[in-house]
């Protein structure tokens, strides 16, 4: 069956979908600034790989405890309207850290903050930081709003990817997917760009500010939309909670290509990604200051925006999944070689191929995700995405700084990378499913999974 008349911008057709597009894109731009001014003022603070992967780790927990029950609450309730409150939270968050980075140094050292601080020196110590780290008061509440972000964030992104796919029929959903990484990936070359400028130029507490306005421009954006959404009828919500709460995790392991594109992606960002050391390297191997951190971290994101336009502008893809393999094991060695870089411009070309490769694994993954999905169930199939992924890039960051404060952060991102290639091939080997995926174009739910998800406490089939 040859694929219909392609339509590129077949997503853009739909005003909804466009004013959610461009809210997201400002939102992007604003959470990306404050990825990039984070991660610097707590290095520039501490001088701790330590203190980067204890970011990851704040970031991480709550989405690796609150996702599943999160994407219960996506099902059961307005998705735009979780969407709304989770931006609030995240505007107060930001404008905490305007507070917080301007009284920095004269925070009280109170007994809890005293005490968290001596945890934080002691893993420093464990893993060989002896000498030249510092820990003020200030540090443990950085990592408090960062624990907040996390509870925004798995709740905002069980939501996000169900809500988009209600805005457009399922014949554009690949071309919502493929512009709303698109739209990410601008965001994130546009964010850490600005950033790096903004906090070489005004400082740290200017990034966060900007960052508040950003998310209120968003919530304007989201309030005309229409909700589209599908509901679970009370007559149907399931009598025992835990088992629809599990439903999602259950339509995960049983669907073998689902599962299979997750897991390659939960350990190529686990093993493979090197971001949360960019402000080390930044600072001590490539010694390009906050400008060029910005540009370091904005390199992913440029090599997506790249990809990201060719897959919009071709048919769908015929292999998908021979595809998705290629492309994590290509990522792998990109990393590798970026691990072995010491010059500045090699660093972004590598950074760059990076966010390519990994822009083709975000299309397939979230495609098949939304494509293979029920509606009623699809908040809490992405909260089980939402774990693998949202919390490895986290997790990838503790990981990171805990090796690189062991053995240097070149050899901590090498070993990464060749970790993906072999999880790669291992994927290869136990999911055969995976390979054998047909064109995105044909791919349909089985009418079992539509009934499973009405036992699960979805709609009826």
């Amino acid at each position: 069956m040859p694929p219909p008349s392609h339509d590129p911008y077949a997503a853009f057709r739909f005003p909804d979908y466009r004013n959610y597009w461009i809210g997201g894109f400002i939102s992007v731009i604003g959470r990306q600034m404050v990825a990039v001014a984070i991660g610097y003022e707590i290095f520039q603070r501490t001088h701790s790989a330590t203190a980067l992967g204890l970011m990851g780790l704040a970031g991480a927990l709550p989405v690796i405890l609150l996702s599943l029950p999160a994407g219960q609450v996506a099902d059961r309730f307005r998705r735009k309207r979780i969407l709304i409150v989770t931006q609030l939270i995240l505007v107060a968050s930001s404008a905490a850290l305007v507070a917080l980075s301007l009284n920095y140094s004269v925070v009280p050292d109170l007994p809890a903050l005293a005490w968290i601080n001596r945890g934080i020196a002691s893993l420093a110590a464990l893993f060989g930081e002896k000498t030249g780290v510092s820990f003020q008061p200030a540090l443990p509440l950085f990592y408090g709003l960062l624990l907040l972000n996390g509870v925004a964030r798995a709740f905002g992104w069980s939501a996000r990817s169900p809500f988009v796919a209600n805005l457009v029929p399922r014949t554009a959903l690949a071309s919502a997917v493929t512009w709303g990484s698109t739209n990410f990936e601008v965001g994130s070359v546009v964010g850490p760009a600005i950033g790096g400028l903004v906090i070489a130029q005004f400082g740290f507490s200017i990034v966060y500010a900007l960052d508040a306005i950003c998310g209120l421009v968003f919530i304007g954006f989201l309030l005309p939309i229409a909700d589209h959404q599908e509901r679970i009828e009370p007559g149907l919500i399931r009598r025992h909670p835990l088992r629809e709460l599990f439903a999602g995790l259950g339509f995960v392991f049983r669907k073998k290509v689902i599962l299979a594109s997750i897991t390659l992606d939960l350990f190529a960002v686990l093993l493979g990604g090197a971001t949360a050391l960019l402000p080390m390297l930044a600072d001590q191997v490539l010694h390009v200051g906050a400008v060029g951190l910005g540009w370091l971290r904005a390199a992913p994101s440029f090599g997506a925006l790249a990809m990201a336009l060719t897959i919009a502008h071709r048919p769908p893809m015929r292999r998908p999944g021979v595809t998705l393999l290629w492309a994590v094991g290509a990522f792998g060695l990109a990393t590798v070689l970026f691990g072995l870089s010491r010059s500045f411009w090699f660093s972004l070309s590598m950074l760059a191929l990076t966010g390519a490769l990994d822009n083709i694994s975000v299309v397939v993954r979230h495609t098949l995700v939304q494509l293979l999905t029920p509606d009623s169930m699809r908040g809490r199939v992405s909260a089980v995405n939402n774990i693998f992924i949202g919390s490895s890039n986290e997790l990838g960051a503790l990981e990171s700084g805990l090796t690189a404060a062991l053995f240097g952060p070149a050899l901590a991102i090498v070993a990464g990378g060749m970790g993906t290639i072999v999880v790669v091939l291992g994927a290869a080997w136990c999911w055969p499913e995976l390979r054998r995926i047909g064109a995105l174009h044909l791919i349909t739910q089985e009418p079992e999974d539509r009934q499973a998800d009405a036992t699960a406490g979805g709609v009826p089939p």
